[in-house]
């Protein structure tokens, strides 16, 4: 089977699918593999080292496109401003394709549609199930634990204040307040790094195992109101809830959320819209000069009027939206996905051929498009199929 590693294009994506460590493994194990010259030059991964590792170096996106059978990437299709041409357009029937697709987020559903209209079979990173024998092929932990490191740091760059309490000789300042909404994986990190920043930390998640490991990191955890029972999917996730239980849930934490000099956004359902915890409504409360960083942008946000892929002030309040924080870590992000995506590609690919049991609860989980149809059950549910 040939592999292919384009060159990523989303706007400050440093990052690449496979470094040359993987792809001296995937060599190894029989695969051909095509690298775009230059593909991993923001990661510190060089031309010379994948070819040292047997790559096949190739100029631009197309020639990979071309002969590629799997295409391994980090983001999502997109329109390509070099070659005035999408992604997707490059791909042909019957190609795989691996990476983060995000199905469910309503800014890629034309894109969904054109990998079903292409005959790709679209495989998504972030349908990866949390059990104990996909851990290894989980993408979306790796990423979230580099998402919630490098999210606080770039609001404490932000933030117009001192994160810890300082002690001048003009008097105490107070530190920083900070609130995680979501505690899982990525909430989790963020928690500990704004605490070794010295801000006093806060933490909500309608699960009450997540709420307790946030409050074993020091953190005051605010109660939702949600009952247990409606709080958990399987797998442990977070469930989706009826309308009126969320809107008690935000009216819980509005308070503590106006009273925040960071708030750190993370509450997802896998495969869903994010839930709007924060309306715009609550951001017109908040201190002016406050920082909302919303991590879940890529399936909607948990704020309503996040700005998807960039940052912009709103009511006075800094709202970041940015769609590639591991990208930001791209060497020590690099190395953790390459992982991940050669364990998940050995796990699918016998005899040098893609298997897909779709009965099985890893493949079921992440297969997006496959001959022309959407299969993936979280992206017709929002695109109104269902």
């Amino acid at each position: 089977m040939i592999i292919g590693i384009p060159r990523e294009i989303m706007h400050g994506e440093a990052r690449v699918a496979a470094g040359p460590e993987v792809v001296q493994k995937f060599v190894k194990d029989g695969f051909t593999v095509l690298v775009e010259k230059g593909a991993g030059n923001g990661a510190l991964y060089h031309d010379e080292d994948y070819a040292k590792a047997g790559a096949e170096m190739l100029d631009g996106p197309k020639a990979i496109y071309d002969r590629a059978e799997l295409i391994l990437k980090v983001k999502e299709p997109l329109f390509n401003e070099e070659l005035n041409m999408h992604e997707v357009d490059m791909m042909h029937k019957g190609q795989y394709l691996i990476t983060f697709i995000h199905p469910a987020s309503p800014i890629n559903h034309d894109m969904v549609r054109k990998l079903a209209a292409q005959g790709v079979t679209g495989l998504t990173l972030d349908g990866i199930p949390r059990i104990s024998r996909a851990q290894n092929m989980d993408a979306l932990t790796s990423m979230s634990t580099c998402a919630g490191y490098k999210g606080i740091l770039m609001a404490a760059d932000d933030i117009t204040k001192f994160m810890p309490q300082m002690f001048t000789a003009v008097g105490r300042i107070e530190p920083c307040k900070v609130m995680v909404i979501g505690v899982g994986v990525a909430g989790l990190q963020a928690l500990a790094t704004a605490k070794r920043l010295g801000a006093v930390t806060y933490a909500a998640d309608i699960r009450p195992a997540a709420a307790e490991q946030a409050s074993s990191l020091g953190a005051k955890v605010i109660d939702t109101g949600v009952p247990a029972e409606l709080a958990i999917a399987p797998g442990g996730y977070a469930n989706t809830l009826p309308a009126d239980v969320l809107a008690k849930e935000r009216e819980m934490l509005r308070e503590t959320i106006q009273d925040m000099d960071i708030i750190f956004c993370s509450a997802l359902i896998p495969g869903k819209i994010a839930p709007t915890i924060i309306t715009e409504e609550m951001v017109k409360g908040m201190r002016r000069g406050s920082v909302i960083v919303d991590i879940s942008i890529d399936q909607g946000g948990n704020c309503e009027i996040t700005p998807a892929g960039t940052k912009e002030y709103k009511h006075g309040v800094l709202l970041e939206g940015i769609k590639n924080i591991p990208g930001m870590l791209p060497t020590s992000s690099t190395w953790m996905f390459a992982q991940n995506m050669y364990n998940l590609v050995s796990y699918l690919v016998k005899d040098g051929k893609m298997c897909l049991d779709f009965t099985d609860d890893i493949t079921g989980s992440i297969v997006v498009t496959h001959e022309g149809e959407i299969l993936h059950k979280g992206a017709r549910e929002a695109m109104g199929m269902c």
